[in-house]
Formats: structure tokens, sequence, C-alpha cells
């Protein structure tokens, strides 16, 4: 795929990206990146340089080619994109076969060479390395290794073992040419209703701060090279302290408060993030309410539309000088299907898309995500509302970004690569080894008060590590992973012990796009399963395992139940492993549990942590392993 080099006439081997039949500055690997931006700035046409600035979904064919047409949710056929809209920043979705995914990333490289300065396409990529499947926010790790969600490698507690999956998920994202990652999420876990707290490194600012750090040098390292992946880290000022913890996707949780005056808490890890290099930055839907920053009142409208944010604080105060993209959607009304989403233009609602748009840049941001309305930008620098300087501000620092990658030499992967190195067997083995390890017990062997005197097996049989050759009673275990237990009996009275995995709880929605996928709502388990529970606990032991993605209210769990352990994106075989000691489970919480709703509606949405709570930010027991 990759096509033959041209040589220059002192023997320098380049990409004649124009076909003009010589080296360009733009195209000469020697000269530093700042010359080659300037060069190639003053060649484009308005049309380009405006394209530079939106980076949208894209869907892969899954046969390896383009897709032709508009997808699931992208809207338009790649080649209109690329050719027609000179777009070439693209978040990808559904990647499946990792041979397929190359192939595909390899057409759409070899398209952006029909374009009239062959600038090679960025494909980002929000996570996928995990097990939450969200379009929204994250995929499931299908051909990639498997690892715990943020909040797992945050209960950790391990800078170098972050670091490392970080670089693990880089060798995997450039072996499909993926470039680009949306991530890391840099918002404090404070809100304990919010539905993205799973891809948080929890309520700490300074564990998110260190967590973050070694994040993004695992991706970037030290600085941008031929082999990084570039860091979009986000959301800035910090998206975690939505007003009753409804999320700003919506209309119903636009407003991001700060009742315990914590906002520097929520700000404190981005300074040493640009610090550490980060190539973009990433504002919230957000918009705060009555937030006070350095005496002076911040308008009340979405951080992505506000100068006083993105200008005054990020750019100017924190020295930041990268690229900042706008979350996804800012500007037009979503359609899927037969349903029309709002703009996600909190406070500025009465503003057209040229007025949105027109706000956005006043703010400072250099990218609209998720659009692809280059003609509006073109019509606001026609009218004048725009400058072509201020689109080539911007422009001048998405292309560096694009040059340090090493795009401009070599844009395409290897097919045969890919196969090899995604999903590696040793780095399946690492990510297993992690999702066990991340688990955290929070009770182990403690009586359970509702047991039945009757019963005639001990507690100890569901004290950590779990011994060989129980009769084990489960529930949301896979058979191949419960065999590994013991003898598997289909009722409670047969059993040893009884192994049950809960998720936590979340009140279902359902009636806009993306709402299903987000777990939003009260932290309570309902009364029946409880019962249920407890039915089961008065004929065996019981070991409970609830999946954290928010810290669920386990007050009424705990005189039910032997053992109660958390896990942030565990499969079940590595649950067992966990359970038996096979990996021994060192997770600590990488947040406070709530004791009751009650005690989650009384407190402050950007407090991180409780006066009195049911099991403290840094809890976990330790097991004795021979």
């Amino acid at each position: 795929m990759r096509p033959e080099l041209s040589t220059s006439e002192d023997g320098v081997a380049y990409r004649d990206l124009n076909g003009n039949g010589r080296m360009d500055p733009y195209e000469d690997p020697r000269l530093p990146v700042e010359e080659r931006v300037e060069d190639l700035l003053a060649r484009l046409s308005l049309a380009e340089k405006v394209g530079l600035m939106f980076q949208t979904v894209i869907e892969a064919g899954s046969d390896g080619t383009v897709l032709e047409h508009p997808g699931n949710i992208s809207k338009s056929p790649t080649s209109t994109v690329v050719l027609e809209k000179h777009l070439n920043h693209f978040n990808v979705h559904a990647l499946d076969d990792p041979r397929m995914a190359a192939r595909w990333s390899n057409a759409l490289q070899a398209l952006a060479e029909r374009t009239p300065h062959g600038i090679p396409v960025t494909v980002s990529t929000d996570p996928r390395h995990a097990f939450i499947e969200n379009v929204g926010v994250s995929f499931s790790a299908g051909a990639f290794s498997q690892w715990p969600e943020p909040l797992g490698l945050a209960a950790l507690r391990d800078a170098d073992a972050v670091r490392r999956f970080a670089d693990i998920a880089r060798q995997e994202y450039v072996a499909v040419g993926i470039r680009a990652a949306l991530h890391p999420t840099l918002d404090l876990a404070t809100e304990p209703r919010w539905a993205r707290q799973a891809g948080t490194f929890g309520q700490d600012p300074d564990l998110v701060t260190e967590l973050g750090v070694a994040y993004l040098k695992g991706f970037q390292g030290d600085s941008l090279g031929s082999d990084s992946v570039a860091c979009t880290s986000k959301h800035f000022p910090g998206g975690g302290p939505q007003m009753d913890g409804e999320d700003a996707h919506f209309p119903y949780g636009r407003e991001q408060v700060y009742p315990g005056g914590r906002f520097a808490d929520h700000l404190k890890p981005f300074p040493p993030i640009i610090e550490a290099g980060t190539a973009g930055i990433m504002p919230y839907y957000g918009m705060p309410v009555d937030l006070v920053v350095d005496g002076v009142e911040i308008e009340p409208i979405g951080f992505g539309y506000n100068k006083q944010v993105v200008t005054g604080l990020l750019r100017d105060k924190l020295g930041y000088d990268g690229v900042v993209v706008t979350d996804w959607e800012l500007v037009n009304d979503n359609h899927v299907g037969d349903q029309v989403l709002p703009a996600r233009a909190w406070g500025v609602e009465h503003l057209d898309p040229h007025g949105r748009m027109e706000l956005i840049l006043e703010a400072g941001a250099d990218q609209f995500g998720g659009e692809e309305c280059v003609e509006i930008l073109l019509d606001l620098v026609a009218q004048g509302r725009v400058t072509e300087a201020r689109i080539v501000a911007s422009a001048r620092r998405i292309l560096a970004v694009k040059f340090r990658l090493g795009l401009f030499e070599d844009p395409y992967v290897d097919e045969d690569a890919a196969a090899a190195i995604v999903g590696r067997d040793d780095f399946r083995e690492e990510g297993y080894a992690a999702q066990a390890r991340s688990v955290t017990v929070l009770q182990n062997g403690a009586p359970a008060g509702v047991r039945s005197p009757a019963a005639t097996v001990t507690c100890a049989e569901a004290t950590l590590p779990l011994r060989d050759g129980l009769s084990v009673y489960v529930e949301n275990v896979s058979p191949e992973a419960a065999a590994r237990l013991g003898t598997v009996v289909e009722r409670p009275e047969d059993a040893d012990v009884a192994v049950v995995r809960l998720t936590a709880p979340f009140d279902p929605r359902s009636d806009l796009f993306l709402e299903s996928w987000f777990h939003q709502g009260s932290l309570d388990f309902p009364p029946g399963l409880v019962a249920r529970l407890a039915r089961i606990a008065a004929q065996c032991p019981l070991v409970l395992d609830v999946v954290l993605d928010r810290p669920a209210v386990l007050t009424p769990l705990l005189p039910v139940a032997t053992t109660v352990v958390a896990s942030y994106g565990t499969s079940d075989a590595a649950l067992v492993d966990a359970l038996r000691g096979v990996h021994a489970p060192v997770g600590r919480l990488p947040f406070d549990l709530p004791r009751s709703m009650d005690q989650v509606r009384g407190h402050g949405e950007d407090v991180p942590g409780y006066d009195d709570p049911l099991f403290a930010f840094g809890h976990g027991l330790h097991l004795a392993i021979d």
C-alpha cells in the first residue's frame, strides 16, 4: 500500500504529496516542524485550512474499505468529507478485525493522497481497552487487549502500571493507524451519581494528576514522535461536578456546580498535564453556575463557548498553546434516525449555528468536534465575522501535531504487523492480571447477620482466598469461570458457598439517543434484590462482587454477605482468579462509598468524599496468600 518515495536533487527521499515533481519545504523531513508548517500554510486554500478545523465520526467498512454511504452515526460518504470538504481528522467507531482495521486505515490515507496537498489523515478514538460499550464515551476491547476501566487502574495505585498499560495501548493503536486518543479523562469522581466516573481515575486530585501524567507519557512518550499517539486530555476545567449527577450530554444535565467551593481541586490535574506536553485539551459541555474564579464571576455558558475559561484561564493563565478540541456537536442539532437531538449549546441555545461557531472561535477553540459543516465557517469568513488570520492560527497548531507524529513521512501501517500486535498474548496476559489485581476486598469473612441457625457450613468457606474443591452456587458468572471455583450446583442449599456478581444500580432511561448507555440516577439496590440475596445467604455463605462503574450504596448488602469485593472492569475468569488468590486482589477504593442516598443528596457535587463514608477512599483489605 505504501507509495514509492521520490528522491530530491540532493538525494533525500521524500513523499511528493502535491505531485509537482520537486521536494517542497513542507515535504522535506530534515526541516524543523515550524518551518514546514509555515510553508504548507502558505500553499493551502481557505477551504483546506477550514477543513483542518473539523473532527467528526467516521465508520470503517467491515471488509477494510472506506464507507461510501452514511453510516449509523457518520453523516456523509468518506470521499465526500475527505475530497470535497477537506477534512482530515476523524474519530473512528467500530473496529473489529485488526487486519481489516489496518487495511481500512491505509485505504483512508490513500484517499487523502488525492487531495491537493496530500495532507494525511489523523485517526482518533475514544477509549477501547476495557469493558464499557457506550458510543458516546468508550468501546469494549474486542480484538484489543482488555484491561480494567480507568477506575480499576486507579485502584492499583501504581503509576508505573498505568504507564505500562498506556504504552501497550499505544502500540495497538499505532498498529492499526490510530494516532490520536480522545483521552485521558482527568475529571474528578466527586459526584457519585454522575454516569462517567468509570472513565476517571477517581476522586482524589493528587492521584488523578499522578496517574493522568503517567497515562499521557505512555501514549505520547516524553515528546510527540513517529511512534506516539497524541492525547487530548479532558474535560477542562474538570467535568465531574454535574448538578444532581446528571450528565451534560443531555439538556437536563447542563449545569455544573461548585457548592463546596472546590473548583481548584478539579482544575489541579491540568497544569501538570500541560507541562507534560498534552497535544490537545477538550473542554466539557457543562455550563458553570455561580462560579467565581480569582474574584471574577464566570459567564454561565458551556465551557466550549467560554472565552474566560478557554482563553483567559487555559491559554493566558496556564500558558497552553496546543490544540483545543470542542466536545461533540456544539454547533448543529444531531439527527439520528427519527430523533432530533439539540446541539449541546448550553446557555447559548438562542444562537443559530453561525453564532455558535463564531462564539466558539472567539472563546479560543481550534477544532469543532463531531461536526463537518465547513460551509458555515466559510460563510463566516465571507461575511467578515471571522478573519482568515483566525483560521490560520488554529490551522498552525493542528498541522504542527500532524508533522510531529511523522504522518507526512509515512501514515501507512502493515496489515501483518497489525494482526500480530493487536491483542498479543503477552498484552492480554498483562491486562488480565491487572483486571484481577484491581479487585478491591471490602469485607472478608464477616458474619452474615441474616443467616439461618440451621445453616451447616461455616463462614470460613466464604473467606478469601477461596479454597479448592468447594461446591458453588453462582449467579452472573460464566459456566467456564464458575467451574474453576469447584463443583457448580443448581441450588444454594446444596452449596458450600455462593458467588454472585452485581452491577451498580441505576435508573434506566431511553428516551434520547445515548441515554440507554449512560448509567444515571439512584445508587440504591432495589429491596427485592436484597431480600433475595438474604435468602441465598440463609442457605450458604455469600460472596458478592459489585461492579462499581459508580459508587453504589452497599449498606444493605453488608449484613447479608460474608465477603464483599468491588471490581471496575474484570472478566468472570479474572474475578475467579482474584477470589482464589491466583492473582492477589490488591485494589484500593478510588472513591468513598456513601452510606445512603440521603448522604449522596446532601453532599456537594464538587467535594471529594464524605465525612463519614461507608468505606473510605483507599480502603482495601489484602489477603494472606501462601
